[in-house]
């Protein structure tokens, strides 16, 4: 039905262990695909191009959930691509992380009692290099415990000679097309990490603050604003109303005093200020505030600085040299003894941002840096998703990435640390401004210097896609390997990576996006779909469940709960879940080897098969034409699921079973069916491997005696379909899934057998009477066989003999009792329902658990009342 891509094979071996044990299995079977470069990919080869790059990891982490998500995703597209005959490549590689690795070293340092500036720039990078290679990249062996299929002889870091080169290049492009520049804007700035940060490193909490309200001015001309940093009321240089605001109308143009400073300042309108909200008066301060610097433009306010880059009060007067956080609490009680604070809201809980490295809280600064135009870059990555050279998946993303992509402001590139892609400008001793190319001699003699400043690590990272395979250079990996396929990320940074692959693709490669698919999936939640934090004390460590249950189980459970766009929540439970349906594979898998299943030989005629051959063909090939949409649209959720209840359900719990019988009769028949089965089982084994790639090479390879599974073709789907076969198999599951809900309603044990009458002549399931019969432990009738039961299924009878099985006197009193207590439960919660009074006080998730006991107790009736119809009576 389906090629195998490794005829002609050797005779398999049918030697299984009893049991299956990842930790004896995966390790050395990576090792053996890495030494075999089934991972590499061949820039000189014929077949049509697959590229994905990592999301590259900084250099600092070590696998997380995130992690181990996103790469079992990106690892079945790439595997199952490989077996489609593409010449595949999943370039690795890991980024610099300018900040959180220069913390790293600067916290080793601080245990010696020195810091950077003891050491001075070029050593303090040179110790750098030697913590990355001596520590750094631990990723990178956790990424090979979890199966990942990537070309190891191609990675890369985003500070090796070849990406700097990139950098270097694209910055010197930009600033002569006037797209880089410098300039003295508000940026986030961390006083502990002493740089400005970009806003995917800000993270927004809610703390406990104050907001004050303060009187500016004096008698008539008075006005009150309010403020969560009373601290840059030092800064103010203006207050801002909206200019149709009929209360303050008389005010504008005027100057009003300052308190506390000796200053004036004057009143402006400007549509910004939203009069509805507070007192629709805003203070301004151009040099502590984005939104107040922008309404200091359009005003030609000055902007006055009151700290320095640690957060201490600068200006003159008496709180010169306190901390931010303590000028706050003095200026508040200097304002307090004036009599200018008109309200104090404490606690005032307010959204405010910290440093996701340090967890300091961010000041707003007025600062020099060097920022990227992107209006034109953006406007080019915003058309390549309108016109269709760019599709996001799932569609509905499109619209936030619209909204950010058509709202983007300028990007502050520049970063105050020392390791990172220094910029590549010097200064003269005349103020000469030199842009240095790589193939270029930086300016030299007295007085020139180079920018003390590095790049944002999204800069780096933003040439990802082409810097890899050898750009500004044109490399034949370049030209076969670009664009990518697909990007598979988490919508998380749909806003801060991707918007920025996609700007520095199109302008370097010439509007040429940097990839056709951006395939989105959703952040890993615990089981009760809350976030993994720290604080929360649900963080997990996905090498702690591959050591127990093994990698194949971690990835199945992962792919089983991606569906495109939306969290995935993850239990320990469910990762043992999949562990078990690791150990169905491999349990049934050797049951099949040990009674016959094969691969040798061409499949046999439909002719010459039952209908349970065909029917488990028909829905073989039904099963890969399912998996094959879902893998298209990006379901990896669905194609999980199918296979799971293919393999476990029809394959192992139906087919096998089914066809035991045969086996054990022998002839043709047995034969037939046990090249089935083997085709079914190498077919299954390879549709599966993507995703639990270890435990389906080791099965696989023993089946067919094949090379390797990584290197088997995809099953295609015949087109073999048996409607009929699939009908008559569905009714012989009804008539056993009938029976043996009867058997257990009654008590009887699995293993008990029970006399049986089966009235299935002339039909198409009287050839399977005997696995019937098996299956549900009916003994033929004897002489003295006494119908006590008769269940209709599906058009059939099946007569059953349980005297001297069950004691029906015994049996209808246990029911009766059930049937009794299952009343009272329902008349206790109709009552209750039914209660005007307690309806009204009663909280709703209270309500809602009665009403289910209602369902249940009305469930419970009816399944009684049915098993005591179907009891003979006494």
């Amino acid at each position: 039905m389906t090629e195998n891509s490794q005829q002609p094979q050797p005779a398999p071996t049918t030697e299984l262990p009893t049991q299956y044990t990842p930790a004896e299995v995966e390790g050395q079977l990576y090792e053996r695909w890495v030494e075999r470069g089934y991972f590499e990919a061949d820039a000189k080869s014929d077949k049509p191009p697959y590229t994905v790059v990592i999301p590259p990891p900084n250099v600092t982490g070590s696998l997380h959930l995130g992690h181990a998500f996103e790469h079992t995703l990106i690892d079945a597209l790439t595997r199952r691509k490989r077996m489609q005959g593409f010449e595949t490549l999943w370039q690795p590689g890991m980024d610099h992380a300018g900040i959180a690795t220069q913390n790293v070293v600067e916290r080793e340092l601080a245990k010696e009692g020195r810091s950077r500036h003891d050491l001075g720039r070029e050593t303090f990078v040179e110790r750098v290099w030697q913590w990355k290679s001596e520590s750094g990249g631990q990723i990178g062996g956790q990424m090979r415990r979890l199966g990942d299929a990537v070309a190891w002889s191609r990675e890369r870091f985003t500070m090796d000679e070849g990406l700097s080169q990139a950098v270097q290049t694209i910055f010197k492009r930009l600033y002569d097309d006037e797209l880089i520049y410098r300039a003295e804007r508000i940026i986030n700035w961390c006083p502990r990490c002493l740089t400005a940060i970009s806003d995917i490193e800000v993270e927004y909490q809610d703390d406990d603050g104050e907001l004050v309200s303060m009187k500016y001015g004096e008698g008539d001309e008075t006005i009150v604003v309010a403020t969560t940093r009373a601290e840059t009321m030092l800064g103010d240089t203006a207050v801002a109303v909206h200019p149709e605001d009929e209360r303050y109308r008389h005010l504008v143009g005027k100057l009003i005093k300052l308190p506390l400073t000796g200053r004036s300042i004057p009143v402006v309108a400007d549509e910004h200020v939203d009069p509805e909200f507070g007192t629709g008066a805003v203070k301004v301060t151009p040099a502590h505030d984005p939104n107040d610097f922008e309404i200091g433009r359009r005003h030609d306010l000055p902007a006055v600085a009151v700290m320095d880059e640690h957060a201490v009060i600068t200006a003159h007067g008496p709180f010169q040299g306190l901390d931010r956080l303590e000028a706050r609490s003095a200026i508040v009680a200097a304002l307090r003894a004036e009599g200018r604070i008109v309200a104090e809201k404490r606690p005032y809980v307010h959204s405010v941002g910290h440093c996701s490295r340090c967890k300091t809280t961010i000041e707003p600064r007025l600062s020099m840096q060097w920022w990227v135009k992107v209006g034109p870059l953006a406007k080019a990555a915003g058309d390549a998703v309108r016109d269709g050279r760019v599709k996001i998946h799932p569609q509905e993303m499109e619209k936030r990435y619209f909204d950010w992509v058509d709202n983007l402001h300028d990007w502050c590139i520049s970063r105050q640390l020392w390791w990172g892609h220094r910029i590549p400008v010097w200064y003269g001793p005349d103020g000469e401004v030199v842009c240095v190319g790589p193939d270029e001699e930086p300016p030299s003699g007295a007085g020139w210097y180079q920018d003390s400043d590095v790049l944002d690590t999204w800069f780096s990272s933003g040439l990802w896609p082409f810097s890899t395979l050898g750009w500004p250079e044109q490399t034949e990996s370049l030209a076969k390997f670009y664009p990518n396929s697909v990007l598979v990320t988490g919508y998380d940074i749909l806003f801060f990576w991707v918007a920025r692959m996609m700007m520095f693709g199109l302008y370097a490669m010439d509007g040429t996006p940097p990839f056709h698919t951006i395939a989105l999936h959703g952040m890993v939640r615990d089981q009760n779909g809350k976030k993994m934090s720290k604080s929360f004390g649900n963080v997990v460590n996905p090498l702690d469940w591959m050591d127990k249950y093994g990698s194949d189980a971690l990835r199945f459970t992962l792919a089983r709960g991606a569906n495109p766009g939306v969290d995935v929540p993850i239990g320990e439970d469910w990762v043992q879940g999949s562990r078990n349906f690791a150990n169905k594979i491999w349990n049934a898998t050797r049951f099949a080897l040990m009674n016959g299943a094969t691969v040798e030989g061409p499949l046999p005629d439909a002719s010459r098969m039952s209908s349970t051959d065909r029917w488990i063909l028909s829905r073989l090939n039904s099963v890969v034409a399912e998996v094959d949409a879902y893998y298209e649209d990006y379901q990896f959720a669905k194609l999980s699921d199918a296979l799971f209840h293919f393999a476990w359900d029809e394959v192992f719990d139906w087919y096998v079973e089914l066809s035991k019988t045969t086996f054990q009769a022998g002839g043709e028949p047995a034969e037939v069916s046990k090249r089935v089965l083997g085709e079914v089982l190498d077919v299954t084994l390879r549709l599966l491997h993507p995703v639990v790639p270890f435990v389906t090479e080791a099965l696989w390879t023993t089946l067919t005696g094949g090379e390797s599974v990584v290197i088997a073709s995809w099953p295609s789907d015949s087109g073999f379909r048996d409607a009929g076969a699939e009908r008559e198999i569905e009714t012989v599951q009804s008539v056993i899934t009938e029976v043996r809900r009867f058997r257990a309603d009654q008590g009887l044990q699995p293993g008990q057998r029970v006399p049986a009458r089966l009235t299935l002549e002339g039909s198409a399931l009287a050839a399977h009477e005997a696995a019937v019969r098996q299956l549900l432990r009916l003994q033929p009738e004897g002489g003295s066989f006494a119908a006590t039961a008769t269940l209709p299924v599906a058009g059939f009878e099946v007569a059953l003999d349980l005297s001297g099985v069950i004691d029906f006197a015994a049996e209808r009193k246990r029911l009766a009792k059930d049937l009794a207590a299952a009343e009272k439960e329902k008349a206790q919660a109709g009552a209750k329902l039914g209660n005007e009074a307690f309806l009204a006080k009663a909280p709703d998730h209270v309500v809602d658990k009665i009403r289910g006991r209602l369902v249940k107790a009305d469930e419970d009736i009816a399944r009684i009342q049915a098993q005591l119809e179907k009891l003979p009576q006494a």
